[in-house]
């Protein structure tokens, strides 16, 4: 899959349903590749528990084409746009730098300084 932000631990945030990619592949023993470009590392941030998480609009889950209710007013939505799959799911990431295997924090911060 791709990513958006990529943590210096290896964590990776993209679209919903990423993460549950990466389960399912860990759990038939199918390798797990992330595919971006270098400059989607954060070096700011330590793990992908700090990537902030974009919230759709509730509607998106509560109407039909933003159009016709389809759930009672009163009921809270989460509707996150992405989630974070964490390192350990992750067999490689694929860069325009090169492939980074773990462990992530070592070797990312040797790719990077290239």
């Amino acid at each position: 899959t791709g990513a958006d932000r990529i943590a210096p631990n290896g964590d990776a945030a993209n679209k919903i349903g990423t993460y549950n990619l990466a389960v399912l592949s860990h759990y038939h023993k199918i390798p797990f590749y992330i595919a971006a470009p270098h400059s989607t590392f954060d070096l700011k941030i330590k793990t992908g528990k700090d990537i902030p998480i974009e919230e759709r609009k509730a509607e998106e889950v509560t109407e039909l084409f933003f159009r016709r209710p389809i759930a009672s007013k009163e009921i809270k939505v989460f509707n996150p746009a992405f989630d974070v799959t964490t390192h350990n799911l992750i067999t490689a990431i694929i860069t325009d730098k090169g492939v980074i295997r773990p462990p992530y924090r070592i070797n990312i911060a040797k790719i990077l300084d290239r």
